[in-house]
This record gives C-alpha cells, sequence and structure tokens, in this order.
C-alpha cells in the first residue's frame, strides 16, 4: 500500500492547541468495525459501552519533561528532545542546532552540567551526560508538546500531558488516548464493575516522525521498551476465559499486548477461538504470557489481531503509522469515511483532542 492511501484533509484550526476544561469533557466517535456505522458520542458515555466482563489495559507510563536547551561552546543555542536513556548518563535525543555536532563538542547546560557528542546514529545523536539523564530532564526540562502544537509549553502541560495514573518514568510522549481518563470516568467504570490492568510502553518521539517511504513496506519503526507484567497477562487470560473483551486505551497498548502475544505464540499469527467479535463477545487467543523487552511492530492493513477486541484512540495524523495501525482494525474506507465525518463535526484533533471508540471489522481478526 502507498502512503498516499492514508492520506486525509484536515482544516488547521481542528488540530487541539490545548485541552478541554477537563479530561472527560471531549466528544467520542464510535465506530463500529464490523458495519462501517460510526455515531457521535461524548466521552462521558465511554463506561456504558462496556460490561463487567471487560478489561482495560492501560499503559503507565510516565512522560519525562525531555525538551532542553542548551549553548554549544561556540555560543550557538541547541535544541536536545530526549527519544530515550541508553545507561544513567547516556541516551539517544532527537537535536536542533544551526550546524549540528560533530563528535566530542560539548553542550553547556542548565544547572552547569553538560553533555558531549559520541556519535551520530542515523537521525539521532548519542550524548554522554555529565549527571543522570532522568533526575536531570525531571529537574530542567520542559514538557515535549508535540510539533503540531504550536505554543510553548506552560505549567499546566505539566499536568494535563501526563495520565493520572502515570507512574513508569521514561516516555517523552504522552500515550494520549488516557488523557480522557479522570476520576468521574474511574468512579462510572467502578459502578459497572469493569476491571482494569496496566502495561509499560515509553513512548519515544520517533511516534512524531513522518513516513517518508511511497510504500508504507519500505517504513522502518523506532524502537520502544515495553512490559506486560504477570498481573496483566493474568488478567487477560481471565477475561478471555470468561468470554470478555481486551480493550486496548491506545494505540500504545495495541502495540505492547500484539507485541507479547505473538511472543507467546512464538511469532503465530493464528490461535483465535471462540465466538465473533461481531456478536460483541471477545474472541479469543492462545494463553497470553508476561513480556519484557522492546518492540518495533508496525501494524498495517492485513494485519491479524491477536490480542485486542477493542480500542479507544485519539485521532491521528493524515499518513501516519497510528492511523494505518486503526485502519488494519476497522478498515481504512471505514476509517477515512469516520475521519472525514469527524473533520465536519469539527470534532479537534490529535493529542489533546478528543477520542474514539473502534470495535474490529472481520478481516481484522486472526482465524480461528
Amino acid at each position: 500500500m502507498q502512503r498516499t492511501d492514508f492520506h486525509f484533509n484536515l482544516p488547521p484550526e481542528l488540530i487541539a492547541q490545548r485541552p478541554t476544561a477537563t479530561r472527560s469533557a471531549s466528544r467520542m466517535l464510535h465506530l463500529d468495525g464490523p458495519s462501517g456505522a460510526y455515531r457521535d458520542l461524548e466521552f462521558r458515555d465511554f463506561p456504558s459501552l462496556l460490561t463487567a466482563a471487560d478489561l482495560l489495559v492501560f499503559n503507565d507510563t510516565r512522560v519525562i519533561p525531555a525538551r532542553i536547551f542548551g549553548l554549544k561552546q561556540s555560543g550557538g543555542r541547541v535544541e536536545i528532545l530526549l527519544e530515550r536513556a541508553l545507561t544513567a548518563t547516556t541516551a539517544l535525543v532527537h537535536l536542533r542546532a544551526s550546524k549540528g555536532l560533530k563528535a566530542g563538542a560539548v553542550v553547556n547546560l542548565p544547572g552547569g552540567h553538560t553533555a558531549r557528542m559520541l556519535e551520530r546514529q542515523r537521525d539521532l545523536f548519542h550524548l554522554e551526560f555529565s549527571c543522570e539523564v532522568a533526575a536531570f530532564f525531571e529537574a530542567h526540562g520542559e514538557m515535549p508538546l508535540p510539533p503540531y502544537i504550536a505554543r510553548t509549553a506552560d505549567p499546566e502541560d505539566r499536568e494535563r500531558y501526563q495520565t493520572i495514573y502515570a507512574r513508569e518514568l521514561g516516555a517523552v510522549a504522552a500515550p494520549t488516548a488516557g488523557l480522557h481518563f479522570d476520576a468521574e470516568i474511574f468512579a462510572a467504570l467502578e459502578a459497572r464493575r469493569i476491571r482494569h490492568a496496566f502495561v509499560t510502553l515509553h513512548v519515544g518521539a520517533g511516534t512524531f516522525q513522518p513516513v517518508r517511504a511511497d510504500d508504507i513496506e519500505g517504513h522502518e519503526m523506532h524502537e520502544e521498551y515495553l512490559a506486560v507484567p504477570e498481573a496483566t497477562s493474568d488478567a487477560i487470560n481471565a477475561t478471555r476465559a470468561a468470554g470478555g473483551r481486551v480493550v486496548a486505551v491506545g494505540t500504545t497498548v495495541v502495540r505492547s499486548l500484539e507485541t507479547a502475544a505473538r511472543a507467546a505464540a512464538g511469532g503465530a499469527t493464528s490461535g483465535r477461538a471462540g465466538a465473533a467479535a461481531g456478536a460483541g463477545v471477545a474472541v479469543g487467543v492462545g494463553a497470553m504470557t508476561p513480556y519484557r523487552g522492546s518492540t518495533r511492530i508496525f501494524i498495517k492493513p492485513g494485519h491479524r489481531f491477536l490480542a485486542v477486541d477493542a480500542i479507544v484512540t485519539n485521532f491521528h495524523l493524515p499518513e501516519s503509522t497510528l492511523l494505518m495501525l486503526c485502519s488494519a482494525f476497522v478498515g481504512r474506507e471505514s476509517l477515512l469515511a469516520a475521519y472525514a465525518h469527524a473533520v465536519q463535526a469539527r470534532y479537534r484533533f490529535f493529542s489533546y483532542g478528543d477520542a474514539m471508540f473502534l470495535t474490529p471489522s472481520a478481516a481484522a481478526l486472526a482465524p480461528a
């Protein structure tokens, strides 16, 4: 498939520049994969779409204030955006400067610290810091708002560009589907006896990198750390045994669970059994097992889902890998038709925007 197969026209004024007054005040578009039908809802309607048999899975990564500014020894300004820490004092970063950095060059940083350029790794720079990386960015960095938010980060973003359940420090971009969840939503979920579990995927800045290859098969995904703990794999297995659905909150959770499911199945893409998803019942897979490592999984049309029965997500950029993932789940034509409706209905797009709730098309499911 071609990158341009995933294009849509988006008026710039629909790109949300700030969050809603309260987290759960956003809108939600419900897209039914089997029929392609969609309907307009409020996010506060979300708990009513679930039953006590379902399991919500969240990404509990915590965003590092990952953007920092420094000065080269020549006096030139340098912007550093952390991609991921490699050791306590070394990291891969995205870097913007008038002339870049050569090996051995030193950048002066806030607090009297420095970073020395070790080597370039394609689009990233390998730096050695004079201090502990995570603690330095936590103390001196600003929240790394996405490039389509045309303003500098302010104190409100320290709270709102972070889920209320964030606990594992390591992301440099928020898992934004989770930004809609607040105490009110969790209370409604608890009242309906809907359970939840967590994975950790540290979202990298590479999530905003565009697909440059015309043929999407030529795109190479960035690497991200993830962990699916034993408690979560046990909860997924119990949910499937009881006929419930596994509902992924965000594409990072989808990528986590699909990676772990393939590892558990030895890389196989079959193994579903049970009732049809179109009937509103989960479609089971082989037993999920804990997973800890990294992933570069690229989910695109043709992918057969082993681990996920429904997705909560935001609206994604044209021609992005996340739009391709959602297309694989509900069908490209259905998704683009729903996006065209969202534009006409003036939904708010991207990180601080509105939500979608997706159920899968029959073609998305791995065969029994």
